[in-house]
């Protein structure tokens, strides 16, 4: 048993080993990446991302959301976007607040 394990694995070895010997083949250059588009925000974007941009921070506080990073499980739903989280918040987030939300979002530069 152990000569027709031994024969089998000297059969293959020759394969293996020329396999590994082939010529690389070169990669196919990327394609330029395209200028990123200017940030557009909305209830649908990440709460932190809001919060690191200066301009739509000013709509958070005008809108009366500004003070949510101060929430005690902030870093649970941080990745969340308003929308996301209106579920969650017992009425507090109204169809009229994201609606208001998301215009004074799409204001920002």
């Amino acid at each position: 048993m152990k000569l027709v394990l031994t024969a089998a694995l000297l059969a293959c070895a020759p394969v293996a080993a020329l396999a590994q010997n082939a010529p690389a083949t070169a990669a196919a250059p990327a394609p330029a990446a395209a200028p990123a588009p200017a940030a557009k925000f909305s209830a649908d974007t990440p709460i932190e991302t809001l919060f690191a941009n200066e301009g739509a921070k000013a709509v958070l506080v005008a809108d009366g959301l500004g003070d949510i990073d101060k929430h005690p499980a902030y870093e649970q739903f941080k990745a969340m976007s308003f929308r996301a989280i209106q579920p969650f918040s017992e009425g507090k987030l109204t169809d009229e607040m994201l609606a208001k939300l998301d215009a004074d979002l799409a204001k920002v530069k």
